[in-house]
C-alpha cells in the first residue's frame, strides 16, 4: 500500500510547464500531500459554485479586479478608496447556502483576497506601504497602516466566517481562494502583475510574472525603485501570516491559490505551504504558484477534450456569465443546459465542475443566475445518483457525441447520460448488462425492457415516458453490469 509520504501527485505536463523553470517537479521528501481520504472526498463532490466578491463588485466590473490594471491614475485612486463607503446590507450567508443547497452544490469557493489586495475577512495583518496615484504629479509610495479589509468598511462583518459557519451547517465543503500577489501593498512590487514595475521586472518578466503584453501601456505603466530587503521580507511575512489566518481560523477543506510570486520567493512560499500542511493536514491546495506541491488543479474557462493523464484531482472552473464577477446582463448567462451538459461531460472524464457567479455590490445574485442554477438543481435532484460520488467508467467515458458514462465506485453500476433525447430506443455497443439485470431511467421507477442483439444493447423507451420526461437537458440510464 502506498503511504502518504511516498505518494506522487503529478500535474499533467502542459500544466506543469508554467512552473518548470523554478519549482522542482518532485516535492521535497519532508512534504506530505493531503491524505487519500481528502482526495477521495474531493473527487466525490462533482458540483460546486465559485464566488468572486470584492470591492470590484461596487462598480460591478467584468473581470473581477483585473480592470484595475487598465485604469488611469485618477480612477485607480478612486477604486482604492471605494471600501470606505461599502455597506452590502443585502448579504446573508444563510440565504446564500440555502440557494447553493437548492442548486445541488456540494462545495463553494470564495475570494478571501483577490489580486487588488482587499480582504473579505478579518485579517490582523497590516499594509505599511501603498501607492498614492494622484496626490502629486507622479504616483509615489507612501506610508500607511491599515488592514485594507471588510472590517474597515461601514459593513464591518467577517464575510468569510459567516459563510464558513453557514456552509458547515449544511455539509457544504469550503474552498477559500487566496491571491499570492497584492496590488495594494507596495511591498509586493513588482510580483504577480503588480501595477508598479521595476527595470529588472521589465527585462525579466517571467521571474516576477510582472506584466503581460496588453496589461500595461502608456499611462498604465509605472516604473519605480525595487523593494528594499526590509520591504521584501515584510511582504513574505504578510503573505505567510494571511495564509496562516485563513487556514488556522477557518479550517477550509480546500485552499484555492492563484498566480505566483516567482523564483526568488519560492523557498519562502514552499516553507509556508509546509507550515500550513502541518496546521491543517486535510486541506487540499490548488496548484497555482506551488506546482506539484498542490493537491488539485483547475482547467479554467474550458472543458478538457479527454480525461487528463494525471492522478491529481481536477475541477473545471467556468463562469456562468462573461467573467467570474457580477453579470448584469441576463442574456450573457450561458443557461441551464450549458451547466448540465458541462457537468455531465466533466464527471464522465473524472473531474468536478464548478460554475462561477458573483453577487452585486449589495451582496445579492442576479435573478437570471438564480433561475438558471436552481433549474440545474432540479435536474440534479433527478440524476444525482449518476453524478455524486461516481468515477469514470473503466471501459469508456463516451459513446459517439451524445452519450457519456459514469460508474459507481465498485464498477458494478454504469450510468449512461444522453445529451439528446434518444427517441423510442436507446442503443449501446459498450454496455452489456448481466442476464436478469434491471435497466432503469433515473426519475422513473419502472424497469425498462432491454435485449442484446449481436452484443449491442437495445433499451425500449415507452411513449408514456417520452411524453412525460422526468427532467430536461440530459437523461440518465442506470445499467447493472
Amino acid at each position: 500500500m502506498v503511504s502518504e509520504k511516498n505518494r506522487k501527485i503529478v500535474l499533467p505536463e502542459k500544466y506543469w510547464q508554467e512552473f518548470a523553470f523554478y519549482i522542482e517537479k518532485e516535492p521535497q521528501p519532508d512534504y506530505v500531500h493531503a491524505p487519500v481520504e481528502a482526495h477521495e472526498a474531493f473527487r466525490d463532490m462533482k458540483f460546486g459554485v465559485r464566488i468572486h466578491w470584492g470591492i470590484y463588485s461596487i462598480w460591478e466590473l467584468q473581470g473581477e479586479s483585473w480592470p484595475y490594471l487598465k485604469m488611469d491614475k485618477q480612477k485607480r485612486q478612486a477604486y482604492q478608496e471605494l471600501y470606505k463607503t461599502w455597506n452590502p446590507v443585502g448579504f446573508d450567508a444563510e440565504q446564500w447556502m440555502q440557494f447553493f443547497d437548492r442548486c445541488g452544490f456540494k462545495c463553494f469557493a470564495f475570494t478571501t483576497k483577490h489580486h487588488e489586495g482587499f480582504c473579505m475577512y478579518d485579517t490582523k495583518t497590516r499594509v505599511k506601504k501603498r501607492v498614492n496615484w494622484t496626490a502629486r504629479d507622479d504616483p509615489y509610495i507612501e506610508d500607511c497602516d491599515l488592514a485594507y479589509s471588510i472590517m474597515e468598511t461601514p459593513f464591518k462583518r467577517d464575510v468569510v466566517k459567516e459563510l464558513c459557519d453557514a456552509a458547515r451547517k449544511r455539509g457544504i465543503k469550503i474552498d477559500l481562494y487566496f491571491s499570492h500577489p497584492d496590488w495594494y501593498d507596495a511591498d509586493f512590487r513588482p510580483y504577480g502583475h503588480h501595477p508598479i514595475l521595476t527595470e529588472e521586472s521589465i527585462d525579466n518578466p517571467l521571474d516576477f510574472e510582472a506584466h503581460t503584453i496588453g496589461f500595461f501601456t502608456g499611462d498604465y505603466l509605472e516604473v519605480m525603485d525595487p523593494p528594499t530587503a526590509e520591504e521584501s521580507a515584510r511582504m513574505m511575512q504578510r503573505h505567510r501570516d494571511q495564509l496562516v489566518e485563513i487556514i488556522g481560523n477557518y479550517k477550509p477543506d480546500m485552499c484555492c491559490l492563484d498566480i505566483r510570486l516567482g523564483p526568488r520567493n519560492w523557498p519562502h512560499v514552499r516553507e509556508t505551504i509546509k507550515i500550513l500542511r502541518k496546521m491543517h493536514p486535510p486541506v487540499m491546495f490548488r496548484n497555482r504558484g506551488i506546482g506539484n506541491y498542490g493537491d488539485y488543479y483547475t482547467p479554467e474557462g474550458f472543458i478538457p477534450g479527454d480525461p487528463a493523464n494525471t492522478n491529481m484531482p481536477w475541477m473545471v472552473i467556468y463562469p456562468l456569465g462573461r467573467s467570474f464577477s457580477y453579470e448584469d446582463d441576463p442574456d450573457k448567462h450561458k443557461g441551464t443546459k450549458w451547466v448540465v451538459h458541462n457537468l455531465v461531460d466533466v464527471c464522465a472524464k473524472g473531474g468536478n465542475f464548478m460554475v462561477g457567479i458573483g453577487p452585486g455590490k449589495n451582496g445579492t445574485f442576479h435573478p437570471e443566475a438564480i433561475k438558471q442554477l436552481e433549474a440545474a438543481g432540479d435536474w440534479i435532484k433527478v440524476n444525482g445518483e449518476g453524478i455524486y460520488g461516481t468515477r469514470p467508467w473503466a471501459k469508456a467515458w463516451k459513446e459517439g457525441d451524445n452519450a457519456r458514462f459514469t460508474a459507481s465506485k465498485d464498477g458494478k453500476t454504469v450510468y449512461m447520460f444522453l445529451l439528446e433525447w434518444p427517441g423510442t430506443m436507446l442503443t449501446s455497443k459498450f454496455l452489456v448488462p448481466r442476464a436478469g439485470s434491471r435497466v432503469t431511467m433515473l426519475g422513473i421507477e419502472e424497469p425498462l425492457e432491454w435485449t442484446l442483439d449481436g452484443g449491442e444493447l437495445a433499451v425500449s423507451i415507452p411513449a408514456s415516458i417520452a411524453g412525460k420526461k422526468p427532467c430536461d437537458h440530459a437523461w440518465c440510464f442506470r445499467v447493472e453490469l
